[in-house]
């Protein structure tokens, strides 16, 4: 088996911008062990920092996503070893990431697959694809953040309804009530979703970075808040050599080259 086989997140660089995760466990429907939280955990930090990274591309391949969590690492898990797992401290880089996220999503995206697949801010998903919180058929209940970013995403009715039933929705179900960006043909998941990722790697960093947070922290503030935000950071967007870059490039009919600065 090479090294590569071996590890459970591959990381690469398709295209200038780019970074690709792809989680590797396809043999066990890319099941999330903690080696793989934690590696994932680790890749997602050090490219929230790194300046020539400007979108990440997140996949498990072409047949499944995640089928979620380790069940056999949980079976007789008691509540303190759980406890002591801190999830949240292993998600966060995921969740705090400064960087745009594109997950691409074929086949299941189940349990912690489909609260992984959340974590992104643009899911492309297949024709194929299906979306479920199934934590209930085994006794407990979706635990990194399923409850949460499902009634924000699709509203009360449908999220009680998939974490209370645990059944699955398919793609276009997924699509219509909001959870999913774009629904396209299977074999052209992954090939749509670096093509939008390469779309928004040539974007004026500063500005994508700015617009992400300011959605996301004003999706739980009022509507005041987030407007005062919003026009702050648009202000400050107009510090940036990019913002000069861009008018300038406007206005004489060419096309702009952002640097991050």
């Amino acid at each position: 088996m090479t090294d590569q086989e071996e590890r459970p997140v591959l990381l690469d660089f398709p295209e200038a911008g780019i970074a690709r995760l792809r989680l590797n466990r396809p043999k066990l429907n890319n099941a999330l062990s903690l080696e793989l939280q934690s590696q994932l955990s680790n890749h997602f930090a050090e490219l929230g920092h790194n300046p020539d990274v400007r979108c990440i591309l997140l996949t498990g391949g072409n047949t499944v996503f995640s089928a979620g969590g380790d069940i056999t690492s949980m079976a007789d898990t008691g509540p303190i070893d759980i406890y002591q797992r801190h999830t949240e401290r292993v998600w966060a880089p995921i969740q705090h990431c400064p960087k745009p996220v594109i997950a691409a999503v074929c086949g299941h995206a189940y349990g912690g697959g489909c609260e992984l697949a959340m974590h992104a801010d643009i899911i492309i998903a297949g024709e194929g694809a299906d979306f479920c919180q199934p934590e209930i058929h085994i006794g407990i209940m979706p635990g990194i953040g399923g409850t949460q970013r499902l009634v924000r995403a699709l509203g009360k009715a449908k999220a009680m309804h998939m974490a209370l039933t645990g059944k699955p929705i398919s793609a276009y179900e997924a699509w219509i009530g909001g959870l999913v960006s774009e629904c396209v043909p299977d074999n052209e998941v992954e090939k749509h979703a670096l093509r939008q990722a390469g779309l928004i790697a040539r974007m004026p960093p500063l500005a994508t970075e700015q617009i992400k947070e300011v959605i996301l922290a004003g999706m739980d503030a009022s509507l005041d808040s987030g407007l005062a935000l919003e026009r702050k950071a648009n202000a400050l967007l107009f510090a940036s050599r990019d913002q000069k870059e861009g008018m300038n490039a406007f206005i004489e009919k060419r096309k702009p080259t952002f640097t991050g600065t």
